[in-house]
């Protein structure tokens, strides 16, 4: 299944997308992660492939130039390729 959040906070101008292309690729977890226009990031993974109890419990917390105020989370009917990357 695939799974998408957004997080919320001071996510954007503090290296979280890469904080999390790292944390996926040392998690085995395939996706991508983006900025939003509305100032939150969007991740959208593979939640049944890789460390996805690690990956998550890294990517609620960010980095520590980060503030994650909340995280909302779904399913999606998405198809996700293997690897992860970062959208522009």
């Amino acid at each position: 299944m695939v799974k998408r959040v957004i997080i919320a906070g001071r996510v954007q101008g503090v290296g979280f997308r890469y904080f999390v292309l790292r944390a996926a690729r040392k998690s085995g977890v395939s996706g991508w992660v983006r900025n939003l226009p509305d100032g939150t990031v969007e991740v959208v993974y593979d939640d049944d492939k890789g460390d996805i109890e690690s990956f998550e419990r890294l990517i609620k917390k960010g980095p520590p130039t980060a503030k994650v105020e909340s995280v909302y989370e779904d399913k999606v009917a998405l198809e996700v390729n293997n690897g992860f990357t970062i959208k522009f």
